[in-house]
């Protein structure tokens, strides 16, 4: 429901919080750290109550080593308990969807009502990785992804495809089991495909913060189905949570460098915070770069930016985006949110425990870059 249409913000059903990892590559670290780090964040998610877990899918990237979140699901799904776990998100431009649709499955049928099936699109790194990842590579990637969603959402639905070639394909493999699919962007376009195709639309506010108009076409084009009745909107945002306002914009300075880097076309490792406040200090943005939004500070002051910006989305779920160069400092964030949120952790017990601007614009919540 709009914030208009709210009497007031106790009546509103409390928030949902879920986690979207890129498994960033700290400087000095590896890959397979990054990936292991993953796994343990994961297990941290499950213990402190957060509702989903999701594994990135990026390509030729020096910053973010998750480019198989259908291998990374399998592993987080069999170390944790309770949590949903799911990509965030497949890019099905580059795969068939029979593929797709038959790897989730598995997993379905593997963690009955546990996976997720996030899909998107997205720039790789660079058009050499765009074409070693192409299902076709004797001519450019098709325009077709709004029928390659078509087609995935009917397998899942056990309907048959459009594409009448494949009406008698064999039923999925991993029957009864079903994952839950989404559609993540952070376009006008994606929002529209998300509700013509009756789908729950994940909004990456973390690269478009201009997203709440585009959150209310989807509502507007939203038609139900069996599956999902009505529309559902959850919103993926930047954050970072420390015991003060101050260290949590310390922190940013990581994400911040590598932001301006990647907009320069220098992509680089999670660099740590004192290298990367020297650089911004340095640094000129250029004028034309899009401003980006992460919600920066202590637990109160996070809590407040988290439900402001589900608000302006009219968002029921917020999943949170964290870039430190600290493992140490990541988890932190984690603990904090889940307290702040009072979330009740896996065992009933309290736990122990797609940048931004120069420190004194962020102002401890919400900073622009």
């Amino acid at each position: 429901m709009p914030p208009s249409q709210q009497s007031s913000a106790d009546a509103a059903p409390p928030l949902r919080l879920s986690l979207l990892d890129q498994s960033p590559i700290a400087e000095g670290s590896t890959g397979a750290e990054a990936l292991e780090r993953t796994l343990e964040l994961a297990r941290v998610a499950d213990r402190l109550g957060y509702h989903r877990f999701w594994a990135a899918e990026h390509h030729g990237s020096p910053m973010l080593a998750g480019a198989a979140p259908e291998v990374m699901i399998g592993a987080i799904a069999a170390t944790t308990a309770r949590i949903r776990v799911g990509s965030g998100g497949v890019m099905l431009h580059h795969y068939s969807p029979r593929k797709v649709a038959e790897a989730f499955s598995v997993l379905a049928g593997l963690f009955p009502d546990r996976i997720d099936l996030g899909l998107g699109r997205g720039a790789d790194a660079d058009l050499a990785t765009t074409h070693a990842l192409q299902r076709d590579r004797r001519v450019p990637d098709p325009e077709d992804y709004p029928d390659q969603l078509a087609e995935l959402v009917a397998y899942l639905d056990g309907r048959p495809p459009p594409d009448e070639r494949f009406a008698g394909l064999a039923a999925l493999p991993g029957l009864p089991g079903r994952p839950e699919p989404w559609l993540l962007g952070s376009s006008f376009e994606s929002a529209i495909w998300a509700g013509q195709l009756g789908l729950p639309y994940a909004f990456g506010d973390f690269i478009n913060p201009a997203g709440a108009e585009i959150a209310h076409l989807y509502r507007e084009s939203f038609l139900g189905s069996e599956r999902l009745p009505a529309p559902q909107v959850a919103v993926a945002i930047a954050a970072i949570c420390a015991d003060t306002d101050e260290q949590a914009r310390q922190l940013a300075a990581s994400a911040r460098m590598c932001a301006l880097m990647a907009d320069r076309g220098a992509p680089i490792a999670v660099p740590p915070v004192e290298r990367a406040l020297h650089y911004l200090e340095q640094a000129e943005e250029p004028k034309t770069r899009r401003a980006r939004r992460m919600v920066l500070g202590s637990p109160a002051t996070v809590r407040t930016g988290l439900e402001g910006v589900a608000a302006e989305y009219g968002a029921d779920e917020v999943i949170v985006v964290t870039v430190t160069h600290s493992h140490a400092a990541r988890k932190r964030s984690y603990e904090l949110i889940a307290e702040a949120f009072g979330l009740p952790s896996g065992d009933g017990a309290r736990a122990d425990g797609w940048s931004a601007s120069a420190p004194d614009r962020a102002a401890g919540t919400v900073a622009r870059p």
